[in-house]
């Protein structure tokens, strides 16, 4: 009687740490903030002295007489806070739930003793990216060890394999919106240099169209424009930058204790198969 013979289940992949914020939605709905911010609250007219909102009189009043480039400098920076927001949260989780450096050393003292049924156990304690991708490989490494139809080469290349898709499949949820901030930094400066090129064209106009006796007034208010746009411009990028350098670093981290595990995997099935 013929047998069947059932092919060896595949490790589940692992579980991704979070879908993160779409920003196709979540832009457009930090604009249309930014313009109620502008004209509702920094355009309130308590905030200026005359009708025509030409003389601010508090904080808010000198803001709106950045002009129209404003709004969209406050849309940058309410998306560099949400973003960031999102990815110290996304990231935080993807540590897991315990000392990510006690784990690693106590998935490694487990493989030393090939001791892999705890080893997964750990995992399922710690989740997060470091203990998904380490419990995808330790499935796999129990699985070649009652293989017999592969050579040690092959099978220390399988692991190795299934370290780095399981990795592949974590790292762009880390990595997923840290382009936005990284555009930030540089478009955030370029939109403020447009508002102060604005500025000063307001300025030297004022300056021409008086003759001999420039008006005071506009030309104070097109230096007030450029040196706002400036400020908010420089100040998000600067965030930007803070905040995108902190992220990658914390991702390096995460994929060097991943890169570890993997190599501990590797020398542990060297020693013991």
């Amino acid at each position: 009687m013929e047998k069947k013979t059932t092919a060896p289940a595949k490790a589940a992949a692992p579980k991704s740490s979070g879908g993160g914020l779409n920003p196709t939605f979540v832009i457009p709905i930090l604009l249309i903030i930014a313009l109620l911010i502008y004209f509702l609250l920094l355009g309130d007219a308590a905030n200026f002295e005359d009708a025509l909102k030409k003389k601010p009189k508090n904080a808010l009043g000198i803001i709106y007489s950045g002009g129209i480039i404003v709004p969209f400098l406050i849309t940058f920076m309410l998306t560099m806070i949400v973003f960031s927001i999102e990815r110290f949260i996304t990231i935080g989780k993807a540590g897991g739930s315990g000392n990510l450096d006690a784990f690693v050393r106590k998935v490694r003292s487990l493989l030393d003793q090939n001791n892999i049924a705890d080893a997964i156990k750990e995992c399922d304690k710690q989740k997060g990216s470091v203990g998904n991708v380490a419990k995808t490989a330790l499935q796999k490494y129990a699985q070649l060890a009652s293989d017999t139809t592969m050579a040690k080469d092959q099978k220390l290349v399988a692991l190795q394999k299934e370290v780095d898709e399981a990795t592949t499949l974590e790292l762009p949820m880390l990595e997923k919106n840290l382009t936005i901030l990284s555009t930030l930094a540089s478009v955030s400066t370029l939109v403020a240099l447009l508002g102060t090129v604005i500025g000063m064209i307001r300025s030297f106009f004022a300056l021409g169209s008086g003759g001999g006796a420039p008006d005071a007034s506009e030309l104070a208010n097109g230096i007030a424009e450029a040196l706002i746009n400036t400020a908010l411009g420089i100040g998000t990028s600067a965030f930007a930058i803070m905040f995108y350098n902190f992220f990658t670093s914390k991702i390096d981290g995460l994929t060097y204790k991943i890169d570890e595990i993997g190599m501990s995997l590797q020398q542990s099935f060297a020693a013991h198969h």
